[in-house]
C-alpha cells in the first residue's frame, strides 16, 4: 500500500499484484488456481489488490474450455469457471504480469524456452510458497483431481499470505 500526500489529502493506494498461474493447456491446473485465487482473495475483502488469470505453454488447447473433470471439481467447492477459455502466454504476459507462477517444472522449463531469461525474476512455482515445494499434480495424467485441488488450494492460501 502507498499512501499520497496531496495538499492535505492523503489518499491510500492498495497495491496490485498480477498472477498469471500457468499449466501446459490450460484446461486444467492453472484454471483451477485462477478460479481458487479469485476466490481466495474476494472472501479476504482483496479483490481491489488482484488481478488473477491462467494460461497454457502449449497450444494445444487454445479456445477450449475448462476441462469438465476439473470444472465440477471447483463446482464442489462453490467455484465457479463460466467463460474461460485456454490461451497460450505471450511475451507481453511477462512484461505484465508481476508474478508468473507455474504448476510444475515441465512448465518452468517451457517458460524459459518461450520467454528466455526471467531477468525481472517473475517465474516460480506454485508449491515453492507451501512447507512442501515441487510440483502440483496433473490430474490429467494421475485422474485425481482431489489431489490436484489440495495442492492448488495449500499453494493459492500461502501465496496470498505471502502477499499480505
Amino acid at each position: 500500500m502507498r499512501l499520497i500526500n496531496r495538499k492535505h489529502l492523503i489518499e491510500i493506494i492498495p497495491t496490485m499484484h498480477k498472477i498469471l498461474f500457468i499449466c501446459h493447456g490450460n484446461i486444467c491446473r492453472s484454471p483451477m488456481a485462477e478460479f481458487v485465487m479469485k476466490k481466495l482473495v474476494k472472501e479476504a475483502g482483496r479483490e481491489s489488490e488482484f488481478e488473477i488469470a491462467s494460461a497454457a505453454t502449449s497450444t494445444e488447447e487454445i479456445g477450449n474450455p475448462v476441462y469438465p473433470p476439473a470444472k465440477r471439481k471447483l463446482a464442489e467447492h462453490n467455484i465457479g469457471c463460466a467463460g474461460k477459455t485456454a490461451r497460450q502466454i505471450t511475451r507481453k504476459d511477462y512484461e505484465y504480469y508481476d508474478y508468473i507462477i507455474a504448476m510444475d517444472h515441465n512448465n518452468l522449463r517451457n517458460l524459459h524456452r518461450m520467454l528466455g531469461d526471467d531477468t525481472q525474476h517473475k517465474i516460480s512455482l506454485l508449491m515453492d510458497y507451501t512447507s512442501r515445494p515441487g510440483d502440483v499434480a496433473d490430474p490429467w495424467y494421475t485422474g485425481d483431481f482431489e489431489a490436484t485441488w489440495q495442492d492448488v488450494l495449500e499453494g493459492c492460501t500461502a501465496l496470498l499470505k505471502e502477499l499480505a
